[in-house]
């Protein structure tokens, strides 16, 4: 994780940790968005869908004095299990939620303070549309966007503030050969296209000495904040 956090995400959340309080992080991976956070963390709950994720992050934060109670499963369905915190920050998760409005309800009844979601602004997986016309023909769509998630909670009356940024462009791969590899299994390929799939993300203007993850175009980002309603 990041030694010197930065970005409206966090800013958000920083800010909302003062006084410090407890955070819960929906969706949280390995702990992107929650551990540069402890500092001001008085008690962290992680949920995710991904245990060996979710034990990743608990040997993070015990190295760093905190114990992270640490919840299976998928969100909403283990709301139930999951007490209240200050801040709630959900990290790059929405655009994989079938029903949206009562995913974001139990994320707003579960903050006190403040809710911080971050997404890209367009679906991470839509720079791959061209390869899947290019390899079986098939047209994907471009949607859900950003926009369609402001549109969700403005309706659902939640009083949201939002903010656009853009993440520095880096090398996500240390070669070629491994960006290849993950975006021939993206697109459900054999081995044997190994060559055809390299041809093609150079012919998308990818750069071989310094490969850029075209299967993860969430360069531009969305932070979306709003009240939290928990009342205990």
């Amino acid at each position: 994780m990041s030694a010197e956090p930065a970005g409206p995400s966090f800013d958000r959340a920083w800010a909302a940790l003062d006084p410090p309080g407890a955070v819960l992080d929906v969706g949280s991976g390995p702990g992107a968005a929650c551990l540069p956070l402890l500092s001001r963390t008085t008690a962290l709950t992680a949920v995710d869908e991904d245990e060996p994720m979710l034990d990743l992050l608990a040997e993070h934060t015990a190295a760093r004095g905190l114990r992270a109670r640490c919840i299976p499963g998928r969100w909403p369905d283990v709301a139930g299990q999951v007490p209240p915190a200050d801040v709630v920050t959900c990290h790059h998760v929405a655009y994989n939620v079938p029903d949206l409005e009562p995913f974001l309800t139990a994320l707003t009844e579960h903050a006190r303070r403040l809710v911080v979601m971050e997404v890209a602004s367009v679906h991470p997986l839509t720079s791959l549309n061209e390869l899947w016309l290019r390899f079986h023909g098939l047209v994907r769509p471009a949607r859900p966007m950003g926009a369609d998630l402001l549109a969700i909670l403005t309706a659902m009356g939640l009083g949201i503030g939002h903010e656009r940024w853009s993440r520095p462009a880096s090398a996500d791969y240390a070669s070629l050969a491994e960006l290849t590899d993950v975006t021939r299994r993206r697109l459900c390929l054999p081995p044997q296209r190994t060559a055809d799939v390299a041809d093609a993300l150079i012919e998308a203007g990818v750069d071989p000495m310094h490969p850029q993850d075209l299967g993860s175009s969430g360069r531009d980002v969305l932070t979306i904040w709003w009240a939290g309603r928990a009342q205990n």
